[in-house]
């Protein structure tokens, strides 16, 4: 999770006579795919003339970075295949089965689709809805808040609800997705860095919504240490940021379609939402989101800043300590 973008999370088997002789799957973009990889690992190759592959994932049937797997499927003797679901993907899309049955294979397709399917959720939305897989995160207070009211006088810093437990698991879901977004009061009330420093992993990209241009130049977001881009009315000429990038969105029309399109554009196939209020609760009402974690800390504010509204029930409830983890599912 999380390495392979803008490829799908692929693996493989082979089998013969219900042993597996070979296995493998696609560990980062541009390296050998799961095929390769399975075909790769059997050690007497004369075996695969009799062997069934199983794969998670239509094999591709084009020259991308790496050459297509249905032809090494064909090339290495493999007359049975089993696929789990079909590539959305307009570049493979059924031609790497069609490539198959050419080439008198017995392909059977659609073997626990449903699971696979799910595998790769961010994938096929980004390929069959033209956008991001888009998953809201908060955490609040027992009473419903945030965030704390800020003056002048607050410091841009956090004020911690959830507990570190839970600071750590948002850290996982950061390494896990490509892309991460906040407006521009977080930006300019907590000065985050919006990486993934208490997990193992890649750093997601940066997306901020600044109107203006308000946030300060010397803020954590300008480092230049992760790719970001900032969604504004005012784009400079040229970019005096490092890794940064600049895409002009019209802030009095709707938002979320804008921020779907422009991050489409940009081959982002998974989205969390992290804030603040007024930005997650546009794409609520406008329903556009997959899925929503709710992190409630085991305090309160008495006041402040409210949290978004969910007319919906948990599909899933954790408990993180002393933390509640609400896991929302949008059909």
């Amino acid at each position: 999770m999380g390495a392979t973008y803008p490829n799908p999370l692929v693996g493989s088997v082979i089998v013969l006579n219900d042993k597996i002789i070979g296995e493998g799957w696609h560990q980062k973009a541009g390296e050998p795919h799961a095929e390769v990889n399975a075909i790769n690992s059997v050690k007497d190759k004369s075996l695969l003339k009799q062997a069934t592959i199983y794969v998670n994932l239509e094999p591709c049937s084009h020259y991308g970075k790496t050459p297509p797997c249905a032809n090494l499927i064909v090339e290495n003797g493999i007359k049975k295949v089993v696929i789990g679901s079909v590539d959305s993907n307009s570049k493979v899309s059924g031609k790497g089965i069609l490539h198959l049955q050419n080439n008198d294979c017995d392909v059977i397709v659609g073997v626990l689709e449903q699971e696979c399917l799910n595998l790769n959720k961010r994938f096929f939305t980004f390929h069959n809805k033209k956008r991001p897989f888009i998953i809201l995160k908060w955490a609040e207070t027992q009473d419903g808040f945030i965030d704390k009211l800020r003056n002048e006088n607050s410091e841009n810093l956090p004020n911690w609800i959830s507990n570190a437990y839970s600071q750590q698991l948002v850290h996982k879901m950061r390494a896990e997705e490509q892309a991460i977004l906040v407006g521009t009061n977080t930006a300019l009330n907590d000065n985050p860095k919006l990486n993934a420093r208490n997990w193992f992993g890649l750093n997601p990209i940066r997306i901020v919504l600044d109107k203006s241009l308000k946030i300060p130049f010397h803020y954590n977001l300008y480092d230049g240490s992760v790719k970001t881009i900032i969604l504004t009315e005012k784009v400079p000429e040229e970019s005096p940021y490092k890794n940064t990038h600049f895409e002009k969105i019209d802030f009095s029309k709707k938002l979320s379609k804008q921020i779907c399109d422009a991050l489409y554009k940009n081959e982002i196939q998974s989205l969390i939402i992290e804030g603040g209020t007024k930005i997650l609760q546009t794409f609520i009402d406008e329903n556009l989101w997959d899925e929503a974690n709710v992190f409630v800390g085991n305090t309160t504010f008495e006041n402040g800043l409210k949290a978004p509204k969910l007319k919906k029930v948990p599909n899933e409830i954790k408990k993180i300590s002393e933390d509640t983890l609400k896991i929302y599912v949008n059909d």
